[in-house]
């Protein structure tokens, strides 16, 4: 509650509607807050259906507020594609700043904050989500996961094998009366979980790759686009994933790449 804004306040108060992620939570948030406006539901399992109502309802002269259940409408959340659905059907879209547990957890992390990734949630499989984690673990700069209670032990243990002595910011319930901030390590994290129940949802902010530590890619740029390409990448994704990989802008990679290869 003392986080919401006089802004965000405002717009609650004064749009035609409500759209939310659970009524029952944002019904509960009006109530104290002394608001009764129309509720309409909008989430994950009925944004196909319900995006194309609620653009119509706009359309005809009505004027929409977007709640998610927790923090910032649209960051790994399916408002995203809300927002999308507006700038194709030429409804003007505004943002009303409020909480977000990426920027929050990031600026208490102590790690650098002038270059950061956002990874928001990894993939439910165990396979890709060590796929991506590699993917990260060659990203110079800090990374910010989001992940569930439940996924929280297989990801720190991911990360532990990964990213080895990196320094490791675990992040649970921000803001929230449970809130937890814990300084560690990748290596040292699982233990923190081994036997206590993980509870809440996570922000987990990753020390980026050192200069001095090694990578798992050949040092020739030509090289490692063709070790790409052998791995199953086309041509142009094997060029954005070496760049990506090096830290450095994918037309550097192609113009080295192409002047080798014609």
């Amino acid at each position: 509650m003392s986080d919401i804004s006089e802004r965000a306040v405002k717009v609650l108060s004064e749009a035609d509607f409500i759209a939310a992620e659970d009524t029952r939570k944002t019904g509960l948030l009006l109530s104290r807050l002394g608001i009764s406006r129309p509720l309409t539901s909008y989430y994950e399992h009925n944004k196909f259906e319900k995006g194309p109502k609620l653009i119509e309802r706009i359309k005809g002269g009505e004027s929409c507020a977007l709640v998610t259940d927790a923090g910032t409408p649209a960051i790994s959340d399916p408002g995203a594609d809300l927002v999308r659905l507006c700038s194709s059907s030429g409804v003007k879209t505004v943002p009303v700043p409020g909480a977000c547990a990426a920027i929050a957890a990031l600026t208490v992390s102590a790690l650098p904050t002038d270059r950061f990734v956002f990874e928001g949630f990894l993939p439910t499989d165990a396979k890709n989500r060590r796929i991506r984690l590699e993917e990260i673990k060659n990203e110079r700069k800090t990374a910010v996961i989001y992940e569930a209670p439940h996924k929280l032990r297989g990801t720190l243990a991911d990360l532990a094998a990964i990213a080895g002595d990196r320094r490791l910011t675990l992040c649970r319930e921000l803001t929230k009366l449970n809130e937890e901030i814990i300084k560690t390590t990748a290596a040292e994290a699982p233990a923190l979980y081994a036997e206590k129940e993980p509870r809440g949802e996570f922000v987990l902010v990753l020390e980026g790759r050192r200069d001095e530590e090694k990578t798992d890619y050949p040092e020739d740029v030509v090289e490692h686009v063709d070790s790409l390409i052998r791995a199953g990448l086309d041509r142009m994704e094997a060029i954005k994933r070496a760049a990506k990989e090096r830290g450095v802008p994918k037309n550097v990679i192609y113009t080295e790449y192409s002047g080798k290869n014609g």
